[in-house]
């Protein structure tokens, strides 16, 4: 090309404004919009929310739409308005709330919620397995749910973030209930948990020495009882006594010894948590009819089974029952007592959890990276993943890291 053409060609193209750009890199920030479905709990007695209004304004300024349904958070002492004005979405009808992808519920849904539910949705609740039961399972399984269950999840340090933060509301309040029952008004042994001078204190036996255990503990000792904790890991009567500052009388289960110690005491508390499936029965019928007449029996584990052979299901309307003469308090879900403070733990866990998921553009993501969250999906897609439930009901189980490679 000649220098006059040229001079022509670069006249044209700077009168058109013409100008070689920069090839564009292939880089994209875009994350995924979640869209968030809270119905208002309808069991159990159930009083706490999973996100507060606060975590609500944190994820929809991130861009997340959130459905709630009216009055879902009255319980708890949360107004309609307060979600409004963080930004969600008020609903008049669960049918409306349960067209979310994702639902979040604190009790696991009823058979008639999870009727309402759409294919390939995601349902983030409680398992609660001595409620469970095959028919609940196969109809999730049928519409393609993906479940995760609180219980089960782990966090970076291979701890339960969600049954920590219940089992600490639970250790305190449990010392509680154990002194409200053991009064005369509510057919007790009429024995104040501390005493007085000159008049010897309770006696408080704790099965489990993690979280519910070590703040039932130290809850106990607070209010003058004596106390005995047992466990298997010896690590976590170590640590529990570290972290009451008092040494007290610890032990491995040992039938002979724990027959002995439940004989003598005035409350026993049954605090083992399984880290997946049913929790064991450490003590059976008969030790249980050895107890003192007008003595309380505290199941904390009875939302995975229980660890006492005689606990049944109970509910805040009516907690407790009697057997061999011993005082039975069996509620799955203590921690809904103190709603608002439970649902604030429930919330300040659940939201980073929410917004790192929308960050990796999804659930499918989530679970692939964090294996945390992993641990706590028992059904991916319709297809079961948990062992233990195959085993419990007679449904095949799929490996779930099989089936993240199959689809590789």
């Amino acid at each position: 090309m000649s220098d006059k053409k040229k001079q022509e060609f670069e006249g044209i193209v700077s009168k058109l404004g013409l100008q070689p750009m920069e090839q564009p890199v292939m880089v994209s920030n875009k994350k995924a919009k979640l869209f968030i479905g809270i119905p208002k709990e309808r069991n159990f007695q159930e009083h706490r929310i999973a996100l507060s209004p606060d975590s609500v304004r944190t994820l929809v300024a991130n861009g997340h739409r959130i459905l709630i349904e009216k009055n879902a958070g009255a319980a708890s002492h949360m107004s309609d308005n307060d979600y409004s004005e963080a930004g969600a979405e008020i609903c008049y009808s669960a049918d409306e709330v349960y067209k979310a992808d994702i639902i979040i519920k604190i009790a696991p849904p009823l058979m008639e919620e999870v009727e309402m539910m759409q294919t390939n949705q995601t349902l983030i609740s409680p398992l609660h397995l001595p409620t469970l039961r095959k028919e609940y399972i196969q109809l999730l399984m049928k519409k393609k749910i993906t479940c995760l269950a609180f219980e089960y999840t782990n966090d970076d340090t291979n701890r339960f973030p969600f049954v920590r933060a219940m089992s600490e509301i639970a250790g305190n309040s449990v010392i509680l209930l154990a002194g409200e029952f053991l009064s005369n008004a509510n057919e007790g042994r009429g024995v104040l948990l501390g005493g007085i001078s000159g008049v010897p204190p309770a006696k408080v036996v704790i099965l489990g020495a993690g979280m519910v255990g070590t703040y039932a503990a130290r809850a106990a000792l607070g209010l003058g009882a004596i106390v005995s904790v047992f466990d298997n890991n010896v690590y976590k009567l170590q640590r529990l006594q570290e972290k009451i500052g008092s040494r007290i009388f610890t032990s491995t289960i040992q039938p002979s010894i724990l027959e002995s110690e439940l004989q003598s005491a005035d409350v026993a508390i049954g605090a083992i948590h399984s880290k997946q499936g049913r929790t064991p029965v450490i003590v059976t019928e008969d030790m249980v009819s050895k107890m003192k007449s007008g003595s309380v029996l505290i199941d904390v584990s009875v939302d995975q089974g229980g660890c006492f052979e005689t606990s049944e299901v109970t509910s805040h309307d009516k907690p407790t029952f009697k057997k061999h003469d011993v005082i039975h308090y069996c509620v799955p879900n203590i921690p809904s007592r103190v709603a608002r403070t439970a649902s604030y733990a429930f919330s300040n866990i659940l939201s980073p959890i929410l917004l790192r998921c929308g960050d990796l553009c999804g659930i499918d993501n989530l679970v692939r990276e964090d294996a945390g969250i992993r641990n706590g999906i028992y059904l991916y897609k319709g297809k079961l993943t948990n062992e233990h439930l195959g085993n419990l009901y007679g449904i095949k189980s799929s490996n779930l890291d099989l089936l993240f490679a199959s689809n590789l």
